[in-house]
């Protein structure tokens, strides 16, 4: 982001569509390279590369400097066919859009192809695509492909890389740098504006082979990896085009249950970027208004984790002490203000008190961590931290939680604001008596919102963020007279909807299911029976993904990542431990001694660890499957977080008994409510789905009850041996395609 010091007053020309661009490939093979031929657009520059096929285990590119005409490029393909008249001549492989990238694993090098793409957008007259079909080639011809004893591993391998699907919430642009945000791309003059470049591009080890060989990006397309969406909505009988982008990064990637938390160097968990940007829908040629507001999602930047248990459906919290001056969580947040700037504003939604403390230790030990980096840190520069337990306020039917978040979110952009700026074309002179140019305005700093899995609290929050923003912008785009859109609109609706089907779809990607959208639900006034079914089948759905597929899945992103390289004489990926707890990429002496040291797992139910082995909380009564997601469930607030904080009997205020806190930085949102509402402690109780034969049961038998329970669909098999658990390959499909109900 840019810092207001400096910054262009003016922006007053859309980035322009360079026709150098290649975006539409034909690959030809002879018997001893490959030759991608690449062109531009509109068919004007036409480029040449040669891919060695005759070295089994090296990777050979060359590009031709020169850039050659139509004409001219089938003029040196036929004479490369002469050429290679003794051993078949030249032929044509396939048409493709873009190389993903070459990786190997113990045998050749593989080539990754874009087969298929789909417009889903445009910025600026900048095409965005999604994949829609992808290919994999290997890189030497069949002559010099060594037959080797580890085939089977090999196959193994290429399976796991197969098994990301490339055509699923993936998406690039050729001429926009799509990995940015609207305002680093615009506001080129931002000292920052290559630090973190590659952070959301998950394809950067699959390409470094290439662009450390070629010194350049024109082959290859850089994939981003979350959520992306451009739909037309309206207010006041005007038009306007809103495009919603999530970015996830690719440092410290992976399922719910094998990636919590942060790591040594400062990357968290789940850390995805969320933009929101609004075009004033205006014709061809003219100026165009254009507004962006950027926020951030991300584990607690804590070491602590929950080890997968196919027994219990809510695995124990495991939280590490090796950290005890917070010195990840200090890069972190430094990561932040690099990207961002201040202030650094965090949302954290989990709970104040429960019956069993898990969640509320994990807010306390958060809270200590801000507080020790907040004393080294300028007063202008401290971190904002503010406590709202949504779980606490979405029980009580006379909380408006959306308003109150609306709240926050107004609080946020009061200290960060938003990206504006008005541009015009390229062909139009900037003095031209026909309009009037705004001055532009900058963001600085991000509201970081988390919850325990940073998915369905946090994507209710997030989507408030973006309701009050939205009417920030329209107001300075012109469209409407105050800063606020109702939240009973059409419009606000129609906002909802795109934000839920965000969070649907980072919800599959982190942890397996849709997201629990509850208070939406409500919100639409949904029958709560239909919801609760729904809320049902998600935990049903997560609890399988995360027990039985999450392993195979992390596996799959490691290979992808680079996190992970097969060596010959090395064990195989699946044969080492989870990677929760160390850097799978690390391939140092240590590796191996470090998997020895890996953290003791518990199979207690309900009890929050530390990794030395101690017992913090103890309890072994079972949560029934109808509550146990930690999204929507429902226990009485006993017990008080700490001894280090005191709270009102209404309200989520902390006070900290230290002389040395500065409350000024931790804020209680609370304040920000007119109405006041707060929650009592609730008694506990079992909220039990209607109809439902698992209502009331416990977590001990969730597998034979889910069994059971599907009997009739026939999703559920009674052979063990299949390595799911017991279930059939309906229910597997089930789970992997994301329905909500059963077929």
């Amino acid at each position: 982001m840019a810092s207001k010091d400096d910054q262009h007053d003016w922006i007053t020309e859309v980035p322009k569509v360079s026709n150098a661009y290649l975006q539409k490939f034909r690959l030809y093979e002879t018997r001893s390279n490959f030759y991608m031929i690449g062109r531009s657009k509109d068919r004007s520059t036409w480029r040449v590369l040669k891919i060695d096929r005759s070295e089994p285990a090296e990777l050979n590119i060359t590009e031709d400097p020169t850039t050659y005409t139509e004409t001219e490029c089938c003029e040196l393909l036929k004479r490369i066919h002469d050429g290679n008249n003794s051993t078949g001549g030249l032929r044509f492989v396939t048409t493709c859009y873009g190389i993903v990238g070459f990786i190997k694993f113990l045998g050749p090098y593989y080539m990754l192809l874009i087969t298929k793409r789909r417009k889903i957008g445009v910025i600026c007259g900048h095409a965005v695509y999604g994949i829609t079909k992808s290919e994999i080639l290997p890189i030497p011809n069949s002559t010099v492909q060594p037959s080797v004893a580890y085939s089977k591993n090999e196959n193994r391998y290429k399976k796991l890389l197969c098994s990301v699907d490339l055509t699923k919430d993936f998406y690039f642009s050729y001429s926009y740098r799509i990995m940015h945000t609207f305002q680093k791309n615009l506001s080129t003059h931002d000292k920052g504006q290559f630090l973190n470049e590659t952070m959301f591009v998950w394809n950067e080890f699959l390409t470094s082979s290439i662009h450390n060989q070629l010194k350049n990006n024109l082959w290859t397309v850089a994939l981003v990896y979350g959520y992306f969406k451009q739909v037309k909505l309206s207010i006041a009988e005007k038009d306007f085009n809103l495009t919603l982008i999530a970015r996830r990064s690719r440092h410290y990637a992976g399922t719910r249950y094998l990636k919590r938390g942060v790591n040594e160097k400062g990357r968290v968990a789940n850390d995805v970027e969320t933009e929101q940007i609004v075009f004033e829908d205006v014709p061809e040629g003219c100026p165009v208004q254009i507004s962006s507001v950027v926020q951030n999602r991300g584990s607690i930047p804590l070491f602590w984790s929950q080890e997968t248990s196919r027994l219990n459906i809510k695995p124990d919290i495991i939280l590490s002490k090796k950290d005890q001056t917070y010195n990840a969580t200090r890069l972190h947040f430094e990561n932040l203000v690099k990207r961002y700037g201040n202030p650094i504003i965090i949302l954290n939604l989990i709970k104040t008190k429960e019956k069993k403390p898990r969640e509320s230790l994990l807010r306390v030990e958060f809270a200590n961590a801000i507080e020790l980096i907040n004393k080294d840190l300028p007063e202008e520069n401290r971190l904002k931290f503010l406590h709202w337990d949504l779980n606490k306020y979405s029980r009580n039917k006379s909380t408006n939680v959306l308003a109150l978040l609306g709240k926050v979110a107004t609080y946020a952009l009061n200290l960060t604001g938003f990206f504006y700026c008005q541009v015009i074309p390229n062909s139009m002179s900037q003095e031209s008596d026909d309009f009037s140019l705004k001055p532009p305005k900058y963001q600085t700093g991000v509201l970081r919102t988390n919850c325990i899995d940073c998915l369905d609290r946090t994507n209710v929050a997030q989507f408030a963020y973006g309701w009050a923003a939205l009417g920030r912008q329209l107001h300075t785009i012109g469209y409407i007279d105050t800063t606020v859109i109702e939240l009973d609109s059409n419009l606000a609706e129609d906002l909802m909807k795109v934000y839920e089907k965000m969070g649907d779809t980072l919800a599959l990607q982190y942890g397996g299911s849709a997201a629990h959208n509850k208070i939406f639900c409500q919100r639409r006034g949904q029958w709560k029976a239909a919801t609760q079914s729904q809320e049902f089948f998600r935990t049903l759905q997560r609890y399988y993904s995360n027990a039985y597929m999450d392993g195979e899945k992390q596996d799959a992103i490691n290979v992808f990542l680079g996190h992970y390289q097969p060596q010959i004489g090395k064990p195989a990926l699946w044969e080492l431990d989870s990677d929760q707890h160390y850097d799978v990429g690390s391939r140092g002496s240590n590796f191996f001694v470090e998997k020895a040291r890996m953290i003791k797992r518990s199979l207690s139910v309900g009890n929050m660890i530390f990794d030395d082995g101690n017992v913090l909380c103890e309890g072994s009564s079972a949560i029934g499957i109808t509550q146990t997601n930690e999204e929507s469930e429902t226990q009485s607030e006993s017990l008080h977080e700490s001894d280090l904080i005191k709270e009102s009997p209404n309200s989520d205020r902390i006070f900290y008994n230290r002389d040395s806190f500065n409350c000024s930085n931790f804020l209680d949102v609370d304040w920000l409510s007119s109405s006041g509402n707060s929650c009592e402690d609730e008694t506990y109780e079992r909220s039990t789905l209607v109809g439902s034969p698992m209502g009331g049961q416990s977590t001990d038998n969730v597998v034979n009850e889910m069994c059971t329970f599907a009997s009739d669909n026939e999703l559920c098999a009674t052979n063990v041996k299949d390595g799911r658990g017991g279930f059939s390959d309906r229910f597997a499909e089930w789970v992997t395609n994301g329905d909500i109900m059963f077929p």
